[in-house]
């Protein structure tokens, strides 16, 4: 009967665990083994408030994952394993993860989920060198609006060619009209 329970909050755990993989819109899972527990803290708000990082039993997690339909590489779960599950910007939760891993060797990056298909660490690592979305959008905002510009030049061109045109004509009407009164 002592089961019951136990088995109940295992129960519970998967299904946060399942929610977190549906929600997220990735998860990055790392090796935290040697981190304090303040550093653990440290990253949690460098992460953000849109994203969680939580430490959880593989077990649970890989049921988490396959409930989740999610096919990951059983690797990633060797060890202990924390998840991040971010709920906002991908690029800024990888790049907030890599640099600290720079700055505290003892967070492994394993891998990762984006968009349903497992990531690598290396895949990981490409995201984090991505532009954030707001760079991106500003990039794009800027071509478009230098595309623009172009646009109305060119349109404005034939307008502008024609009032040339219109000028030299009269300016050698003037000419010829002067001419012939000489």
């Amino acid at each position: 009967m002592a089961d019951k329970p136990v088995r109940a909050d295992k129960a519970t755990a998967v299904a946060e665990l399942t929610e977190h993989f549906r929600d997220s819109g990735a998860t990055v899972l790392t090796e935290y083994r040697g981190l304090t527990v303040s550093q653990i803290t440290e990253l949690r708000v460098k992460l953000g408030k849109e994203t969680t990082y939580s430490v959880a039993k593989n077990t649970l997690a890989k049921r988490a994952a396959a409930d989740a339909g999610l096919s990951l590489d059983d690797a990633l779960f060797a060890g202990p394993t924390a998840f991040a599950f971010v709920g906002g910007d991908v690029v800024e939760a990888a790049k907030s993860l890599r640099d600290f891993a720079k700055a505290h060797p003892a967070l492994v990056i394993k891998g990762g989920v984006f968009e349903g298909k497992g990531l690598t660490k290396e895949e990981v690592s490409k995201l984090a060198d991505l532009e954030s979305r707001e760079v991106l959008l500003a990039k794009l905002a800027g071509a478009m609006k230098a595309n623009l510009s172009k646009a109305a030049a060119t349109f404005q061109a034939p307008l502008t060619q024609t009032a040339r045109l219109a000028a030299a004509l009269q300016e050698k009407r003037e000419q010829q009209d002067g001419a012939a009164a000489a």
